[in-house]
């Protein structure tokens, strides 16, 4: 059974970096028809889609937030990250990671919500 989890402070000041973490379990981030993703959906409003990364180490990322996002892996670990940095309160959100394949994104972590808040 595959399954997700994000980890990471709840609470990031603006202008910081915000660091969470996805663990996987029951299957391998370096799976060639797989990619791993960072989605977000701030309160009251819809899901956005940030990057991801392929099984290869590929990475791609959101246009609107290209130049803050950093999308890193420990494939000894089963783990990939998500760094966004000069948080704004409009960071505010809930964070998921999801693994996706040809048709979607099919796994998802259950959320973990980062408040940016001085």
């Amino acid at each position: 059974q595959v399954q997700l989890q994000e980890s990471g402070p709840g609470l990031a000041k603006p202008s910081q970096t915000l660091s969470l973490t996805c663990s996987v379990s029951g299957a391998s981030m370096t799976t060639s028809i797989y990619a791993w993703s960072w989605i977000r959906q701030p309160p009251g409003k819809g899901v956005e889609w940030m990057g991801a990364m392929g099984a290869d180490g590929s990475t791609y990322y959101s246009p609107s937030l290209k130049s803050r996002t950093f999308i890193s892996r420990d494939t000894s670990k089963n783990q990939f990250s998500l760094q966004l940095s000069s948080v704004t309160p409009e960071d505010t959100a809930v964070y998921y990671c999801a693994r996706g394949n040809n048709y979607g994104l099919d796994y998802w972590g259950k959320g973990t919500l980062v408040t940016v808040s001085s």
